[in-house]
């Protein structure tokens, strides 16, 4: 007692089975494949770039120090409170006021 409809959907079933697996397959070939071109690329464009400095071309500090630093404690400058908006053309060169020198750098 068997129904012609019930194997051919078993049989439709199995095959929409293979197919799925057959795609998520081929959808991991192309991820690899993917994966390789991006690595080969890569590297082709490492090896136009120039090679990494030596250690004898690598920028030194002088023997004095650092050169031109500067370090200052600046003076508190409020913002004025008014009730009307404070646009930036109104404040008169707040963060610009001369400041006082810091303590002497020690040099190590």
């Amino acid at each position: 007692m068997s129904t012609p409809w019930i194997e051919s959907a078993g049989t439709d079933l199995a095959v929409s089975r293979g197919v799925v697996g057959a795609g998520l397959v081929l959808a991991g070939v192309v991820v690899v494949a993917l994966l390789l071109g991006a690595v080969r690329l890569g590297a082709r464009v490492r090896r136009r770039e120039p090679p990494p400095p030596r250690p004898e071309e690598q920028p030194r500090l002088p023997d004095d120090g650092p050169v031109r630093e500067v370090l200052e404690n600046r003076e508190p400058n409020e913002v004025p409170r008014s009730r009307h908006r404070l646009t930036p053309h109104r404040l008169d060169g707040h963060g610009t006021a001369a400041t006082r020198p810091g303590p002497p750098h020690r040099g190590k």
